[in-house]
Order: C-alpha cells, then sequence, then structure tokens
C-alpha cells in the first residue's frame, strides 16, 4: 500500500501569492472582485493567495493589470538560485507579511502613505520605534 503525502505548497508560490493578498487589500478589492475581474471565483484567489495553487503567467500578468502593479512586483526579491544553493533566499519576512495582512497595519500602511512631509514621516518612525523598545518589543 502507497503512502500518500500530503502536498505541502512551493515557497515561490506562497511568496508570490502573499504579495498579490499584500496588494488586493492594500487597493481594498475583495476576493469576490479580484475573482470577477480576472475569471475565477474568490474560492481560487484564496488558494493562489495561500500558494495552494500555482498562478500561471497569463494569469498573473491579468491580476497585476487588476491590481495596477507591474507582474514584476510580485518577484521583487528573488534571486536566481545559485549553483549548488539549497533553497532561495526568503522574499518578505513573514513576520512583515503578517503585519501587512492585519487589519491595524493595513490602516497604518494607507495612512502612512497619505503624509506627504518626509521630516514627519521620519518623526512617526522614531516615536513607533520608541515606543517598541519601551514596550520590550525587539527593534528593527
Amino acid at each position: 500500500m502507497a503512502v500518500i503525502e500530503k502536498k505541502t505548497p512551493n515557497k515561490i508560490d506562497v511568496d508570490v501569492g502573499a504579495k498579490i493578498k499584500v496588494q488586493r487589500r492594500l487597493i481594498g478589492m475583495s476576493q469576490s472582485r479580484l475573482g470577477a475581474a480576472i475569471g475565477v471565483t474568490f474560492q481560487q484567489v484564496q488558494k493562489y493567495e495561500k500558494g495552494m495553487n500555482r498562478v500561471g503567467a497569463s494569469r498573473l500578468a491579468r491580476i497585476a493589470e487588476v491590481l495596477g502593479v507591474q507582474a514584476s512586483s510580485f518577484f521583487s526579491g528573488m534571486t536566481e538560485r545559485q549553483e549548488g544553493a539549497a533553497s532561495l533566499p526568503p522574499i518578505v519576512d513573514n513576520q512583515i507579511l503578517d503585519f501587512l495582512n492585519s487589519s491595524e497595519g493595513l490602516a497604518l500602511n494607507k495612512a502612512f502613505g497619505k503624509i506627504e512631509n518626509l521630516s514627519v514621516k521620519r518623526k512617526i518612525v522614531v516615536l513607533v520605534k520608541t515606543i517598541a523598545h519601551a514596550d520590550g518589543s525587539s527593534t528593527a
């Protein structure tokens, strides 16, 4: 009797899916609306975003068009595999993706993006780092 192993998603598919999800949420689009725009169900969009299903090249190009980004942005941070390398480097830190996918992270990023004064932006970063340090959290 053959043992059936549970298939795990490919790291690249997971990373691309996470970037699709972040961009979709940043522009306030639902999975249903994205699915309708690209001709799939919201369940299929969920599978793409989790990396459970791979996104084909033409579908990824359409997703990028609908989300208003270049298709290459879903691969930013990736490097070609070096000869003999065991795995690709992480594309985006999971902690950052988790934050961007939270309602607080999304709201904070949207509001921060609307601030035009660079000096004010820098002061906010210093403030947040100070609060994180005072809270006992690590700072980056």
